[in-house]
């Protein structure tokens, strides 16, 4: 649905952002799953792994080969201007890259959950949809923008003969953003009701709502807005640096604001993610000691179902 160079990115962030909005429901699997056979320790019982390949798959994939050939020229910004032009390379990349892309995201964001670093599974978003909305707006030679508002090659061949606003009006009565408007509403909707499915079902969790210090309603708009929303002001102040002071002077800068912003301990971005009650903490599996038998007192209740190697959770806050 997206264009081919910044769909990659895309799909890592979404799959990122899956883990990380099911994050409480990954620690408990792996809480449960202690101790037990690799059978039920397997990545494909991951339920949440699972639905997230799916939605890759069946929603990312189909939509976004139709968008590939219904307008070959757009689909790879402008690097191929017809069907004949497109490498089918670019085909196998789009095909099998978005769930690739998926898994690798969830993958990376559900090992930083499970050793207590959930904060480090939330940058694994922004990172992802940053370099998703750098592509989209500066590119690799700053035309990232004409080219997604560039319905056509003649549009993106006329852009300097033409003001902005003629280009914008033409992109959204043009049959691209028609296409693009439709499947949004069917990926761009399922995928938000399931970050905040997830999110929400994890607030049900016992003990899980604690940690959540604003109303539900103001929790998701925090999260949604840390997860895309701050990406977005990231590339579009990444690309006026470049553009006011170029890549050598403009991107090292860049890098230390959004190090400001985002590494220390009291950056307003970690006030913030500590509001929603996504946790930051570390669950580890203990055995529980089984009691020493009293011979007056005589088997106790439910013993038959206990014996050794039954597991305890403990919850070790981090941080």
């Amino acid at each position: 649905m997206i264009e081919i160079q910044a769909a990659l990115f895309w799909a890592y962030g979404v799959g990122a952002t899956f883990a990380l909005s099911a994050a409480r429901q990954l620690q408990l699997w792996e809480r449960i799953n202690a101790g037990e056979g690799p059978r039920t320790r397997s990545r494909a019982a991951n339920p949440y792994l699972t639905l997230t390949l799916l939605f890759a798959s069946v929603l990312m994939v189909p939509t976004g080969l139709f968008v590939l050939w219904q307008n070959p020229a757009w689909a790879t910004m402008y690097v191929a201007h017809g069907h004949r032009g497109v490498w089918a390379g670019f085909v196998l990349l789009y095909a099998g890259g978005i769930p690739v892309g998926a898994l690798l995201g969830f993958l990376a964001a559900q090992a930083l959950v499970l050793v207590g670093a959930g904060y480090w599974a939330y940058l694994q978003c922004v990172g992802g949809y940053f370099l998703l909305f750098a592509t989209l707006i500066h590119g690799w030679d700053g035309s990232g923008y004409r080219r997604f508002l560039s319905p056509g090659v003649h549009d993106f061949d006329r852009w300097a003969h033409d003001s902005v606003v003629n280009h914008v009006l033409g992109f959204l009565t043009s049959g691209t953003f028609l296409a693009l408007f439709l499947f949004g509403a069917v990926v761009i909707g399922t995928m938000l009701l399931t970050e905040i499915g997830w999110l929400t079902e994890g607030w049900t969790l016992p003990g899980a709502d604690r940690d959540r210090k604003v109303p539900r309603v103001v929790a998701v708009g925090i999260a949604a807005a840390g997860v895309h929303g701050l990406p977005f002001v990231g590339a579009l102040t990444a690309s006026l640096l470049v553009r006011l002071l170029g890549g050598w002077a403009g991107l090292p800068l860049f890098a230390l604001v959004a190090g400001v912003v985002l590494l220390p301990r009291r950056s307003p971005v970690r006030w913030l993610y500590g509001l929603v009650g996504v946790p930051d903490g570390h669950w580890r599996a203990e055995p529980e000691p089984d009691p020493e038998p009293d011979p007056e007192a005589g088997p106790a209740p439910g013993a038959a179902g206990a014996g050794p190697g039954t597991a305890q959770v403990t919850s070790d806050r981090s941080g």
